[in-house]
């Protein structure tokens, strides 16, 4: 038979499939997985269920219910001072995961550059090298996860169509600077590049601001907003996300999301936007509960020995394992703690490009957005493992 797709038959088990088998087989705490392990509001749930009961599940329209794009709006206006019509500025895509495709492949072309800062999210560059694209990656320098600017204009180019930029970011933790992102701004101005922000973990930040990229001088037509229902309500599970950009670009973001997806669930649409108009109490609770848990971890890690990473926003921390690994890099290190300790992790090597040069292998990463006494019996095992 002929060679089905190359780059998809070549990519590997990966590291979050592997933990995961070893936490089943172990029976152990998984802290490897980033979602939480309760439920989203009640109210939130109730309302997405009486909305099957509502007579309108067919087919939602392509970029959205009204009602949704329209809480998505007024979101943008509420937290970020963002003036965005419902009607030509919104899309809603199946999850995040949909939405950064459909942004990619509305402004990628084969061969186009596209600048990312490592570690990241895994899905990133799959995506980007199945649209034909090259990723240039630029890392963050541990422990204090430093931006080299240096390096950043480094990475762009005349071919550079885009920067995929995560903030708060997925594993390290890190919410970009006014500063940092201004930086940022900057080059995509120069270099006339777009922007695909993904910003899920926008409510989930503790004691530092967060500042959408598309709020800066120059960036409201270059950027593509990318938000998550699962991460701002716990409900991961929906798989409810939403693009906000300009009128051109937002109608290229739908024509990719037609072909990917077309519509997402009606009553859970309904349900989120419902959900967006929740008070201000609800995110800051929120993000004050998700802050006492990683405060919980980090500080048990520490008695332990561990050095951790600073972690201003998402659901994860990031830890070193030097003190402790007695020789082991990172991947032998959180297998080994699964197997003795029962507690899975994600060895941070993971999230950097397989293809680009030796990553750090001495960072694991832990997921705190799990109930406080699941934490404690993580810390409890790792505790008798590690004596």
């Amino acid at each position: 038979m002929k060679t089905p797709n190359t780059m998809l038959s070549a990519l590997p088990t990966t590291i979050f499939t592997r933990m995961s088998q070893l936490a089943v087989q172990h029976n152990a705490i998984n802290l490897g997985q980033g979602f939480p392990d309760t439920e989203g509001p009640d109210d939130i749930v109730t309302y997405a269920a009486d909305a099957l009961r509502d007579q309108r599940n067919q087919y939602a329209p392509l970029t959205g219910l009204p009602e949704l794009r329209e809480a998505v709006a007024e979101s943008n206006k509420r937290f970020y001072g963002l003036e965005v019509d419902a009607a030509s500025e919104v899309v809603v895509t199946s999850g995040a995961t949909e939405a950064l495709a459909a942004s990619l492949t509305a402004v990628i072309n084969p061969g186009d550059e596209v600048v990312l800062i490592e570690p990241l999210y895994d899905t990133y560059l799959p995506m980007i090298r199945l649209l034909g694209a090259v990723p240039k990656c630029v890392r963050l320098e541990p422990p204090s996860w430093e931006l080299s600017l240096e390096a950043l204009r480094g990475a762009f180019s005349p071919k550079t169509k885009a920067i995929l930029l995560n903030s708060p970011m997925n594993p390290a933790g890190k919410v970009f600077s006014y500063d940092e992102l201004s930086a940022i701004a900057e080059l995509v101005r120069e270099y006339d590049a777009y922007a695909i922000c993904d910003e899920v973990y926008e409510h989930l930040t503790f004691h530092v601001k967060h500042y959408p990229l598309m709020t800066f001088p120059g960036m409201r037509e270059r950027c593509m907003r990318i938000g998550s229902a699962g991460k701002s309500f716990s409900l991961t599970g929906w798989k409810v996300g939403y693009v906000t950009a300009c009128a051109s670009l937002a109608a290229l973001v739908a024509k990719a999301h037609q072909l990917y997806v077309f519509a997402t669930a009606p009553n859970l649409q309904r349900a989120v936007a419902y959900g967006l108009r929740k008070d201000d109490t609800y995110y800051q609770e929120l993000a004050a509960s998700l802050e006492a848990r990683r405060d919980l971890l980090r500080d048990g890690l520490h008695e332990l020995g561990f050095k951790t990473l600073p972690a201003d926003g998402s659901y994860f921390v990031v830890a070193d394992i030097t003190p402790l690994a007695k020789g082991r890099d990172d991947v032998a290190f959180a297998e080994w703690l699964v197997e003795a300790a029962g507690v899975a992790t994600i060895p941070v090597s993971a999230f950097y490009d397989a293809d680009s040069a030796k990553p750090p292998q001495n960072l694991i990463r832990f997921a705190f957005c799990k109930q406080p006494d699941v934490l404690k019996e993580a810390l409890k095992r790792l505790k008798a493992a590690l004596a």
